[in-house]
C-alpha cells in the first residue's frame, strides 16, 4: 500500500496559534484521536501537554518504545515522561508549573477528571474549558489524509464486489456481514471503521439495524452500511442491493427518488454553502417527487469523515456548519441497486464506487470535485 506522507509536524504550530484566541497559554490533550493527529502516536494511553515552546508526552511503560518510534517517524520533537499515573501527574504538573491558564478539552474531560486536575494535578493554574481546538484543524484534510480515506473507500468497494455473488446462496444477514468484513481485512484494511450493517427486507427501514439470522430472500432490497480503516482513516459507504429483480415497482421508485435527491445535493456542494442548505435541497427534491415521503427522511444527509467515522462538518437540518476548502463529507442515501446476473435481471441506476465530495485548493484555484473510487463490481450488470 503506497500512500503519500502526511506533514504531522506542521500541525502543532497551527494549534499553538489558536491557543491565544481560546484564552489559554497551554493545552492538555486527552483525546487520543487528537493525540494521534498531532503526533502520530497510536497507543491506548497517553497525555500530551502543548506548551508555547515545549511538548511533553506522558504514558506508561507499555508504550515507551512505540511512542519514541512514532514521534520520530512523524518528525515531532517532545519530552517523554514514562511511568505510572502518579509519575505522569508529577511530570506534567511540573512542566505546567509556570502556566497561568491551562486549557482542557471540555468534550473529553469528565467532571470527576476536571476536579482531580484542579485539585491535584494543576492547583496553581486556572483551568479553561476549550471546545474543538484540534478538531477544527482536523476538519481540513491534506492530500495525505484524502489519499488514506480514498484507499479505505476503494478497499470497501472492492470487498463488496467480491462478496456480492454470495447472495445467490441465500445467506443470513450475519453470514453476509461476516463475509464482507473478512474481505475488507483480506484486501489490506486494518479493520472496519464501524460495525457493518446488513438490513434485508423490512429490516431496511431501520437505519442502524444490527445483522440478524434472517435469511436474505430473492426480490428484496438489502441495505448495506460499512467501511474500512486505513492508517487510522475511515471510509463510510451505504449501498442498497437487490437479490434478482426487485419484486415491486415501488422499490424501484424509491431508488429513483433517492438518486435524484442525492444528485441535487451533490450539485449544491461548493465552498461557502451552509451544509443545512445542502440537506434541505435533498429533502425538497424528495418532497417534490413524492410528497408523502417527506417524513420518511429520518436521517441526516451526510457528515465529515477522517480519523473518526463522524467528524465536522455535519450535513443536516440543524447543522450550523458551512462548507470550506478541505472538507471531506459523505453522501448518505441508498443510491444504487445491484443484482447478481445469476439471480435475475440487474438494475443499475447509479455509478458504483464510493463517492467522496472534496472541496480543495490547487494554487489559487478553489475547486469542488466528486471523487469516484473503485470500478463496476464483478458479477453485476
Amino acid at each position: 500500500m503506497n500512500l503519500p506522507p502526511m506533514d504531522v509536524a506542521a500541525r502543532l504550530p497551527k494549534l499553538r496559534a489558536a491557543l491565544d484566541e481560546s484564552g489559554c497559554q497551554a493545552l492538555l490533550v486527552t483525546n487520543l484521536t487528537n493525540v494521534r493527529y498531532l503526533t502520530g502516536f497510536t497507543g491506548s494511553a497517553g497525555l500530551l501537554l502543548v506548551l508555547p515552546d515545549r511538548l511533553v508526552f506522558a504514558t506508561d511503560g507499555r508504550y515507551e518504545t512505540q511512542s519514541a518510534q512514532q514521534f520520530s517517524a512523524s518528525a515531532v520533537e517532545a519530552e517523554f515522561r514514562i511511568g505510572n499515573p502518579q509519575a505522569q501527574r508529577e511530570a506534567l504538573s511540573g512542566a505546567a508549573g509556570s502556566v497561568a491558564k491551562l486549557g482542557l478539552e471540555a468534550g473529553n474531560v469528565t467532571w470527576a477528571a476536571q476536579r482531580t486536575y484542579a485539585s491535584e494535578w494543576f492547583p496553581e493554574a486556572e483551568l479553561v474549558p476549550t471546545t474543538g481546538l484540534v478538531e477544527r484543524l482536523r476538519r481540513t484534510k491534506d492530500d495525505g489524509e484524502v489519499a488514506r480515506i480514498a484507499e479505505a473507500a476503494r478497499i470497501a468497494d472492492a470487498a463488496l464486489a467480491a462478496t456480492l455473488p454470495g447472495l445467490k446462496d441465500k445467506p443470513t444477514e450475519v453470514e453476509f456481514g461476516l463475509a464482507l468484513d473478512f474481505e475488507i481485512r483480506r484486501l489490506g484494511a486494518a479493520g472496519n471503521s464501524f460495525e457493518t450493517i446488513v438490513a434485508s427486507g423490512p429490516n431496511g427501514a431501520k437505519p442502524h439495524h444490527r445483522p440478524s439470522h434472517r435469511t436474505i430472500e430473492a426480490g428484496e432490497l438489502i441495505v448495506l452500511d460499512f467501511g474500512a480503516l486505513v492508517d487510522g482513516y475511515c471510509s463510510d459507504m451505504t449501498r442498497t442491493v437487490s437479490v434478482g429483480q426487485p419484486r415491486s415497482d415501488r422499490l424501484l421508485r424509491m431508488v429513483e427518488v433517492v438518486e435524484a435527491a442525492q444528485a441535487a445535493g451533490v450539485a449544491a456542494v461548493r465552498p461557502g454553502v451552509a451544509t443545512k442548505e445542502v440537506d434541505q435541497v435533498c429533502r425538497d427534491t424528495i418532497a417534490g417527487l413524492e410528497a408523502d415521503w417527506r417524513t420518511a427522511f429520518v436521517h441526516g444527509t451526510g457528515h465529515g469523515v477522517g480519523l473518526d467515522i463522524h467528524e465536522a462538518p455535519s450535513v443536516g437540518t440543524t447543522s450550523a456548519d458551512t462548507l470550506q476548502v478541505g472538507d471531506v463529507v459523505t453522501r448518505l442515501g441508498n443510491d444504487e441497486i445491484e443484482t447478481s446476473d445469476d439471480l435475475g435481471a440487474a438494475v443499475r441506476r447509479h455509478q458504483p464506487g464510493e463517492k467522496v465530495d472534496v472541496v480543495y485548493q490547487r494554487g489559487n484555484d478553489r475547486r469542488t470535485a466528486t471523487v469516484t473510487l473503485g470500478s463496476r463490481p464483478a458479477g453485476t450488470g
